[in-house]
């Protein structure tokens, strides 16, 4: 699952490192009204894709991904990113991660493993999101390593259990969640996810 936007260069490549042998779903993305042929290439290499007629914001697109996820059956929920930045080859661990009932929703991490910046990420990008998350971990009482990742995955029970539809249509979306998360009691893990790009 994928909520994209202006994604033509970086879709396809990612769609082919998703290992289809053990993805045993649908592969879903959801357009949010790109300006781009984003939905055009989703539809050409045969990708389930809804696409917004107007832009609903990175939360409200996670919301139509996640309630489409849900409609289709999924028990376990993956989103990654289509701009390339981790490799869908993870998706065997982040999930299985789920599916043995160790956690509940799982994090991959660009800090943990070889490190974010040996993988590419530009400092100030890096200093920004430790500043925030050391904040985040204060202020709900985790030791997250990452709190900015486009790469998680979800049980079912997740999600439908918490508000999302309540939640902001913006980027404060993913913080929201996963304070809800938090709130509720569930576990969360986190994987190391190096950097493709």
């Amino acid at each position: 699952m994928s909520p994209v936007y202006n994604t033509e260069d970086t879709l396809e490549k990612t769609y082919s490192e998703i290992p289809l042998e053990i993805v045993d779903d649908v592969i879903l993305v959801v357009d949010d009204a790109s300006h781009d042929r984003t939905a055009e290439i989703a539809l050409r290499i045969g990708i389930n894709t809804i696409i917004h007629k107007k832009n609903l914001g990175y939360g409200g697109n996670q919301k139509s991904c996640y309630r489409a996820a849900l409609d289709l059956g999924a028990d376990i929920v993956i989103m990654v990113h289509p701009d390339y930045q981790y490799t869908p080859r993870l998706i065997p661990a982040i999930s299985a991660m789920i599916a043995y009932g160790e956690f509940d929703t799982v994090l991959a991490s660009r800090i943990l493993g070889i490190g974010a910046l040996e993988g590419g990420m530009p400092l100030y990008k890096y200093l920004a999101n430790r500043f925030l998350t050391l904040f985040e971990n204060l202020l709900l009482g985790q030791k997250l390593s990452e709190y900015h990742t486009g790469y998680r995955a979800f049980s079912r029970e997740i999600l439908e259990r918490l508000p999302l539809e309540k939640n902001s249509n913006d980027f404060v979306f993913d913080n929201q969640m996963l304070s809800q998360i938090i709130w509720f009691g569930y576990r969360i893990g986190e994987l190391p996810a190096p950097r493709n790009i």
